[in-house]
């Protein structure tokens, strides 16, 4: 099932005029198609498998070092009240008999699963699955941490609070001194 964009836009129309404003005004009466058209953006990832991304496979040689892509920006719609949350995401996986990717496909498997309504918790489960099912590492770690505007603009209005979440599989679950090794280089030299 695919967007209904008239419908997003009669549902917009309608909660501005519950909230008591004029949905004909010039201000406003754009306002239900722009709104529809980012909807159509940023909840793309209903409509992929962001695992896809990792069809896209290597091998070098044997390498089964670990390989950590940090800082992935990361830009999503909490479920519970349809409001931002945004952060970052990082990523430590150990190949499994040099099965590698490109490092851009990880940014675009976090966007992909980021881009549908989302729980943070969800969110670093599925990217972390889909390492392990796609690339079959000897393990993956995912770290995510994000500010919560459902926290910082309603409710509790406690600006800048962080989430962190994390996912561990395969040997980052198994080895404390491998789990402890990427946690600690995803947390050191911050920007």
């Amino acid at each position: 099932m695919g967007m209904d964009i008239e419908k997003i836009e009669q549902a917009v129309y309608m909660i501005l005029e519950a909230i008591g404003e004029d949905p004909d005004r010039e201000g406003l009466r754009d306002t239900p198609k722009r709104v529809a058209r980012m909807y159509a953006e940023v909840f793309a990832g209903l409509h992929e498998d962001p695992s896809k991304h990792f069809k896209v496979q290597f091998t070098e040689e044997q390498h089964e070092e670990m390989v950590i892509v940090k800082d992935i920006p990361v830009y999503s719609m909490c479920e519970h009240h349809l409001v931002p949350f945004y952060g970052k995401a990082h990523v430590a996986y150990i190949p499994r008999k040099g099965k590698i990717t490109g490092l851009s496909k990880f940014a675009r498997v976090v966007e992909g699963f980021a881009h549908r309504p989302q729980l943070q918790e969800r969110l670093t489960s599925q990217i972390a699955n889909a390492v392990m099912g796609e690339l079959d590492p000897l393990g993956v770690l995912v770290v995510i941490e994000a500010e919560h505007m459902c926290m910082t603009m309603r409710g509790v209005k406690k600006a800048g609070s962080q989430t962190l979440t994390s996912a561990v599989r395969g040997i980052f679950k198994t080895n404390p001194i491998t789990r402890s090794e990427a946690f600690s280089l995803i947390q050191g030299h911050r920007n």
